[in-house]
């Protein structure tokens, strides 16, 4: 037997079937998984194709899966397509909500996070046992800002887009330096705000808008500029302008679906696909204007401004109706979670959840909120922010929300609000309005590939030893966690092993190989793992 193979708990090749090759009977069952894939050889090998909607596979839970308080690691083999019209979703993972304890494997694609794409093709590995920070981290102010209107993990790094109200401002990018710092990346635009970001073709686009700050209850801004215009954002720190929505004063949001760039004017109607240079094909509308846009199950789907409603977009400029939510008239961001599609609306500050065709269930009312605006899958749990006390809330089933702090208490204002939300360094971060500062918060332990992975077959390699999680790439240490009391961390559970499917939704994608170890793998093994592949 060769090295990499001691320790075993399970082992699941997953070529052509859904046996526990580790000879401990940890067999799966499977559920709609195809299992005749190609695999990372392309010839002697085989993978199970995972479609994203319904497959997966299921191992029962038994005494040897109680990870306990010890150390362990997860080797797998995935495959992911360069071009998406689908989340990414969940690996493998063992993790029981309730509870919140167990283990978390997963990649990231946030789009509808209101305005912007906070997250794309970011791996996130997480263990809890129901501990929570007290009180989330104050990480600074960008700039002069009263809004943190976007935020976007790109190229390693967590980036703000910000609306600046001054006569002499305009709305700037800004990237995270640690602590309270923020590194100041410019302004696109003279506009007052830069309202929206997303990852497009492994670059990052900026829309920016004229705010009209009296929809917050705020003075309105001096600088009057018109915006409407999107911008990319070169390696040398300069601004490509790529052109102009037709009509447009402001962006309200952008996103990728099938290889393609879209985006949303906010005080306009339309819907524009990105073809090149400067021009916007004009996709159609669904007779109102928008307010985000989010990519779940094969579609591209944008939420109402004017009396609430998901739209499916068709094609061309064809768009249907996916029905209303009750007593709502905005809807301000989508989550997929549990392989559901969520969203968060105003005025009675609700979460529901789609159920297809036109049918929607109330999740609950977070608190005594008006709105419900940022969100965000994190660590196994539905994160929101509201307005008008800018309060975080985690979703913990059966219609309860649980308040996880209030982000902003600037006195004597009507509406606070957290807006944007992502993930980045294995935290969970908010901004802000009016105070335009940016909280972090850590839910259980974590850690996070913040650069895009990249689109074919990639190892990755999840390990907990002793008071640190760390995250491997293709045989490389990307990511270690903040150290922990390994005591405080027992992941047993007696919910089933999941593989492809988890708190985000079913995995889309191949998956191959893969391994659950009773240790911490040491580097070494990591990249001979990445070099053996599964062609042995």
């Amino acid at each position: 037997m060769v090295v990499e193979d001691t320790g075993l708990i399970g082992h699941w090749p997953l070529a052509g079937d859904t046996q526990d090759a580790s000879g401990h009977g940890h067999h799966g069952s499977n559920r709609d998984a195809d299992l005749t894939a190609a695999g990372p050889d392309g010839r002697t090998s085989g993978a199970a194709q995972f479609d994203g909607r319904t497959a997966a596979i299921e191992v029962a839970a038994s005494d040897a899966l109680r990870l306990g308080t010890g150390d362990f690691s997860i080797s797998v083999w995935v495959h992911t397509a360069q071009v998406l019209d689908d989340v990414l979703g969940d690996i493998v993972s063992k993790y029981d909500p309730h509870r919140r304890r167990g283990f978390n494997f997963s990649i990231q694609n946030y789009a509808g996070v209101t305005s912007h794409q906070a997250n794309w093709r970011n791996v996130h590995f997480g263990i809890d046992n129901a501990r929570t920070e007290p009180t989330w981290t104050d990480c600074g102010r960008p700039g002069n800002n009263l809004r943190v209107y976007a935020l976007c993990v790109y190229n390693g790094d967590l980036y703000a887009g910000t609306f600046e109200t001054g006569a002499d401002e305009a709305g700037h990018l800004y990237r995270y330096a640690g602590g309270t710092e923020w590194v100041d990346c410019g302004s696109p635009d003279p506009c007052n705000t830069v309202a929206a970001l997303a990852i497009y073709e492994g670059r990052l686009y900026a829309g920016v808008s004229r705010y009209r700050a009296g929809g917050s209850a705020l003075p309105e801004s001096l600088n009057q500029h018109p915006g409407g215009r999107i911008y990319r954002y070169e390696d040398d720190g300069s601004w490509t302008d790529c052109g102009h929505l037709a009509g447009a004063d402001s962006i309200a949001g952008l996103t990728v679906y099938k290889g393609q760039l879209y985006a949303i004017p906010l005080y306009s109607q339309g819907v524009f696909r990105y073809a090149g240079g400067q021009r916007w094909v004009d996709c159609g509308t669904p007779g109102r204007r928008l307010m985000a846009l989010a990519v779940y199950d094969g579609h591209l789907y944008a939420t109402g401004n004017e009396g609430g409603g998901l739209f499916r977009y068709d094609g061309g400029t064809e768009w249907t109706s996916c029905g209303f939510q009750a007593d709502t008239t905005q809807v301000y961001s989508v989550a997929i979670h549990g392989g559901r599609l969520y969203t968060g609306t105003w005025p009675t500050g609700t979460v529901f959840r789609w159920d297809g065709q036109t049918g929607w269930a109330d999740t609950g009312r977070l608190g005594e909120e008006q709105e419900v605006m940022g969100m965000a899958v994190y660590n196994g749990k539905l994160y929101a922010g509201t307005l008008p006390l800018a309060n975080v809330y985690r979703y913990d089933g059966d219609g309860a929300w649980a308040s996880t702090g209030q982000l902003d208490t600037t006195p004597a204002v009507k509406y606070r609000r957290v807006w944007s939300m992502a993930v980045y360094q294995g935290r969970l971060f908010g901004g802000t309005l009016p105070s335009g500062h940016v909280y972090s918060l850590e839910a259980g332990r974590n850690v996070t590939h913040d650069r895009e992975l990249a689109p074919g077959w990639r190892q990755l390699v999840a390990v907990r030893e002793r008071s640190r999680l760390k995250l491997y790439v293709d045989g490389a240490a990307v990511a270690t966690s903040a150290p922990f009391d390994a005591a405080d961390y027992d992941l047993s559970n007696e919910q089933p092993l999941r593989i492809g499917m988890g708190a985000h939704d079913h995995f889309c994608g191949r998956m191959a190989d893969l391994r659950l170890y009773g240790r911490a793998l040491t580097e070494r093994e990591v990249a001979r793992l990445a070099h053996r592949g599964t062609a042995e």
